[in-house]
Parts: C-alpha cells; sequence; structure tokens
C-alpha cells in the first residue's frame, strides 16, 4: 500500500468514527407489536408504565401455569410471540414497542421444555406476550426465560397497563397462583448449580425414596422420636396453632457413616407423601437461602441439609467466619412460627458443628444419635437385606456375632458380596459364601484401620454422650 492508498484509509477510518459519534436523531417509531398492544390497551403503548418483576429460572414452569389460570378468566385472551431477530433478546419492553430502526412484530412463540416432575415436563413459554383482560382491565405481561448470555440471571414478567395498581395486583395474584399451582409443591427437589458453576441453576426432581418402617433397624424408640418431631407435629399443625405455639422444628441426625443416617431421612420421605421436600447436599449446599425461600412458599415442607458439617463448622475452627453458615443461621431463623416446615440435619462429625446451630432452641431442638448397631440389631439387620436369598438363619446369626463394630452398611454389603461371591463362582448362594465374604471384609476393614492408624489417635465417632437429646423450645 503506497502513501497515497494509506492516506485515504486513514480519512475513512476518521470519518466513520466521526459518523459514529453522531447522535441518532431519527423518532422512534410505532413497531407491529406496539400496535398490537396499543389495540388491547386502548391506548399509545409508549405512554404506558412497564412494572417488572423477576422470578428464579427454576419457577418459571410456574409463572407459565399461574399465567395460564389468570388468562383463562378472559375468553378472548391471546398469546404471541416477538420477531424481529437476536436484538429482541438484547431490548427492553418498551423499544420492542417503538424502535427508531428495528421492527418487532408479533411471531411465534418460544418455548422451552420444562421438568415438572421425575418423569414429566411441561412445554413453556419462553418468550412470549399475554393479552387478556385482569379485573375487567386490558393487561399485557411480556415473559422472557433467564437467559445468561444476553444478561437476565432470571426470568423476567413486564406488566403493561394503564392502572399502576392493576399492575400491583396481577403480580400479587400471579405469585399467590404460582405457590398453589407449583409444579414444586409435593414433590422431592435439589439444586445443582448452572453449567458455569457461578450460581444457581436448574431445579432437579428426585424420585421419592419408598422406604418402610420395617426397612429401619435402629434402637428402640429412636424412629419414632424422629417421627414423632418431623411427622406428628405436622399432623397436629392446627392445634398447636391453636395454642399458638410454632411449628418450627429442627432435627439432626448425628453418628458415623454408614449407621442408617440417610436411609432414616428417605424414610421420612415416604412417610410425608404429601410434603415438599428439598435436599441439600455437597456442592448444593450454598443453595441455602433460595431453598429457604422455596420451602417458605411450599409449605408444608422438609429442608434437609446432608453433611451439614461440611459448612457449618465450629466459626473458630479456621480462624475467620462462614458465610455459609450464616446463611444456614438466617434460614433456621427466618421462618415464621406458624410456617410448618421441618429442618432435617445430618453430620458425621457433631463434634465439630458450630454451638449456635445445634444448641440453640428453634434452631435444632432434638439431636438423635444413631448408633453403630449391637448384636441384636445386626441379626436384624442381616435377616433384613438376606430376605430373598436361601442363606440359614443360623449362618446370619453367626456372621452377626462376629461383626462387632460394624456399620448397618456393611451388613448390607455383606449380604451383597456372598451373592457376587457365588455367582462369579457359578454355584448357588450358600453360607459357606457367606463365610468367605465376612472374612474378606473384616480383613479389608483391619488393613484400612491399620494404615490410618498413624494419622488419628483419637475417637472421631462424633457421638453426643447418648441416643436421644432433646432442647425444650420456649419460644
Amino acid at each position: 500500500m503506497d502513501s497515497t492508498d494509506r492516506a485515504l484509509v486513514t480519512d475513512l477510518q476518521r470519518l466513520v468514527r466521526r459518523l459514529n459519534e453522531l447522535p441518532d436523531t431519527r423518532e422512534p417509531q410505532e413497531t407491529p407489536l406496539g400496535a398490537l398492544v396499543r389495540e388491547h390497551l386502548g391506548v399509545d403503548s409508549a405512554t404506558v408504565p412497564v412494572t417488572s418483576d423477576r422470578v428464579s429460572p427454576h419457577r418459571l414452569a410456574d409463572a407459565d401455569i399461574a399465567l395460564a389460570v389468570l388468562a383463562a378468566a378472559d375468553p378472548d385472551a391471546r398469546l404471541v410471540g416477538v420477531a424481529g431477530g437476536m436484538e429482541r433478546h438484547h431490548e427492553d419492553t418498551q423499544n420492542l414497542l417503538s424502535h427508531r430502526y428495528t421492527t418487532f412484530a408479533p411471531g411465534p412463540v418460544e418455548y422451552v421444555s420444562s421438568a415438572t416432575g421425575p418423569n414429566s415436563t411441561r412445554q413453556t413459554v419462553a418468550f412470549g406476550l399475554h393479552l387478556f383482560r385482569f379485573d375487567r382491565h386490558p393487561v399485557a405481561v411480556l415473559v422472557r426465560n433467564a437467559s445468561p448470555m444476553h444478561g437476565r440471571e432470571a426470568v423476567t414478567l413486564d406488566v403493561l397497563s394503564t392502572d399502576d395498581a392493576v399492575s400491583a395486583r396481577l403480580l400479587v395474584a400471579l405469585h399467590d397462583a404460582m405457590n398453589e399451582h407449583s409444579v414444586i409443591r409435593g414433590n422431592v427437589v435439589s439444586f445443582t448449580a448452572d453449567e458455569y458453576g457461578h450460581g444457581l441453576g436448574s431445579l432437579t426432581f428426585l424420585t421419592r425414596p419408598s422406604v418402610g418402617r420395617d426397612d429401619i433397624v435402629l434402637p428402640d424408640g429412636v424412629l419414632d422420636t424422629v417421627r414423632g418431631h418431623i411427622i406428628g407435629i405436622g399432623e397436629q399443625a392446627a392445634a398447636l396453632r391453636g395454642y399458638g405455639q410454632h411449628l418450627k422444628r429442627g432435627v439432626l441426625l448425628y453418628g458415623q457413616p454408614g449407621t442408617g443416617k440417610t436411609l432414616t431421612v428417605e424414610h421420612l420421605l415416604t412417610a410425608t407423601p404429601g410434603r415438599t421436600a428439598i435436599i441439600l447436599q455437597g456442592g448444593s449446599l450454598r443453595f441455602v437461602a433460595e431453598a429457604a425461600r422455596l420451602a417458605r412458599a411450599m409449605t408444608p415442607a422438609m429442608l434437609v441439609f446432608e453433611d451439614v458439617d461440611l459448612v457449618a463448622v465450629e466459626r473458630g475452627m479456621f480462624g475467620g467466619p462462614q458465610p455459609l453458615l450464616f446463611e444456614i443461621l438466617d434460614a433456621l431463623d427466618g421462618v415464621g412460627g406458624d410456617a410448618d416446615i421441618a429442618f432435617l440435619l445430618t453430620t458425621n462429625r457433631a463434634d465439630v458443628l458450630e454451638p449456635a446451630l445445634a444448641q440453640r432452641p428453634g434452631r435444632v431442638d432434638l439431636a438423635v444419635e444413631v448408633p453403630l448397631p449391637d448384636v441384636a440389631a445386626r441379626r436384624s439387620l442381616l435377616a433384613l437385606y438376606a430376605r430373598d436369598t436361601p442363606l440359614s438363619a443360623a449362618a446370619l446369626d453367626a456372621a452377626a456375632d462376629r461383626a462387632d463394630g460394624v456399620t448397618a452398611s456393611f451388613a448390607k454389603e455383606l449380604i451383597r458380596r456372598a451373592a457376587l461371591r457365588s455367582a462369579l463362582a457359578g454355584a448357588a448362594l450358600s453360607d459357606v459364601h457367606l463365610e468367605a465374604a465376612l472374612v474378606e471384609m473384616q480383613d479389608a476393614a483391619v488393613a484400612i484401620s491399620r494404615s490410618l492408624a498413624s494419622g488419628h489417635t483419637e475417637d472421631e465417632s462424633g457421638h453426643l454422650g447418648g441416643p436421644v437429646h432433646s432442647f425444650a423450645s420456649h419460644e
């Protein structure tokens, strides 16, 4: 490129920059979509205020159902989409109705498939404009699903009405309908992080477990105590409210790994089929604030914190504040006394829990140890897990007598290991396979204990000193 061409390119670049700096003097013009809204509202859409609301992404299906319920009262209700290229995702509602150069028009409605249960979905409006009458007033509601790539972290609901009070009443009615008709209500759910790991992602529907009383082997009275606190209080909700007593309660299940804490939780889920349950474990424990909000909206509800010691260790242990601990405390304290919400916490390490969580009435008012099974319990466990096998009662009892100090999960694995040995040998399952499996598992346990012994000189069972501790609440 010679000097003349370079000078020409420089002048062109300068001209383009100056043109870009000039203000756009064109007046916004009503778009075809704006004309449709003007026709529905009876006034210039550019003069109508927009009342906005935000809804968590996992409640998109609830919002869709609620809008359908509200719109169903108007036989002339309409639902349209928005056409106009990818730019429609970046413009606010007023710009969709009136724009300087882009023509946004009614178009196809955009849908996404939303989970409504463990095995069900719903075609849900992801981008659409509802036109209907509410309280005898014409209203328009633009729904847009969350889209981080377009700067929307939540579902947006923009309400247009000539009367601000109507818009406010519509949003109240919408949230009431969302809670009443929620697909989450009565289900067991858990949270997952978004695909980038930064924030709340999708809500996962879990199949409600099927664990009966006969599947639980605990010391006498322990299961009844837990059931009475979680289930019994809920069954007497009306009577307790009548006496001015609160319904919020917290139960801590503690004990060594494999003793049956999770199985007890699954039994409680089985025994409360109409109760919404929110399970937080591992990384999802950081979503405690959203889980608590959801539990309050879905009462009666159960909020389960699995392995709560991961985020609720005593404040002095790591020399600084634990943000998630404070969120859990806020969740426990922020529930109204008349809300039928049960908090169920499990831990392998009760000894490291923050005292403000575990020892304050109104947060955890019942602590129950799920202990290692004694010989009678081991016999019951082996009989339970071997009920579909030809193993003899004598062999099972002998194995229970020899397996001192093992967990409930050890008993279950022992039967599986015996069946596996027989299958690999191509022989029918017999007491010989049970004996061999027991020797193998005990030898493995001893080897593991030896390898860990150098680093653990104290008992880390996490026992609080007894099977059941009750703290009377005066709230």
